[in-house]
């Protein structure tokens, strides 16, 4: 692939676009580790009934803004993103140990088993999907740019839906691997969570498809890019 140098008209508006795909990123990963003990039933046209955790709700969102990294940005700023989010998370576990070593006041609102009982699994659960999420988001990306440089940047489709399909298979199927291992969900509800899991986030992956399109269009409109062409930052 190669990378554009931008006019230092375009230059600001890249970069700052740039900022704002991270910031959605980071704060979805942190989010879904921090809401993933609450568990919800939808019901999918009457075909398929889903019994998943909301957390899994903003998770396949980082790896549509991957996908749009790696189209625009290239390889190396997806990676760069995806480090990112493990400092972020981390940093965030941390403040949640604090929170939850911290005595409640007398007064106070939240009590400390309430805040621990919402909060006092978050340090494993960032494990876990730390782990899982590391291993998956950077065979996304490589899978991704595996078939944008075999197809020369041409069929956007096929590299979005083959990256995130297998990385979000690899990621759900680790996730909860090691939360069943450390005794968080019990290993009865593995089988039916995994194909839950894994079912929604293809549904969402073939969804965002038309999305990233439109993004993409106005991204190479905007900066004049060829399908083969990155922004340069």
């Amino acid at each position: 692939m190669n990378s554009k140098p931008l006019s230092e008209k375009d230059k600001p508006l890249a970069f700052n676009i740039f900022l704002i795909l991270a910031a959605i990123f980071i704060s979805s990963l942190v989010v879904s580790n921090l809401i993933f003990q609450k568990f919800f039933s939808w019901n999918f046209l009457g075909w398929y009934n889903f019994e998943i955790s909301v957390g899994i709700l903003p998770y396949p969102i980082t790896f549509l803004v991957t996908d749009l990294i790696s189209e625009i940005y290239g390889k190396k700023k997806a990676n760069q993103v995806v480090i990112t989010g493990i400092f972020a998370s981390a940093f965030s576990l941390l403040i949640i140990m604090l929170s939850d070593a911290a005595t409640a006041t007398e007064w106070s609102p939240i009590g400390n088993e309430v805040f621990h009982s919402v909060f006092g699994l978050s340090a494993l659960a960032v494990f876990a999907s730390a782990m899982a999420y590391l291993v998956a988001q950077f065979v996304d990306i490589r899978i991704y740019h595996f078939w944008k440089v075999k197809t020369k940047g041409r069929h956007l489709w096929l590299r979005n839906n083959f990256s995130t399909i297998a990385s979000q298979f690899l990621d759900t199927f680790s996730v909860l691997f090691l939360l069943c291992s450390f005794g968080v969900i019990e290993w009865d509800l593995f089988g039916i969570l995994l194909l839950n899991g894994f079912l929604f986030k293809l549904l969402v992956a073939l969804l965002d498809t038309p999305i990233l399109y439109v993004f993409v269009y106005w991204f190479r409109a905007r900066f004049k890019l060829e399908p083969h062409e990155e922004i340069e930052l």
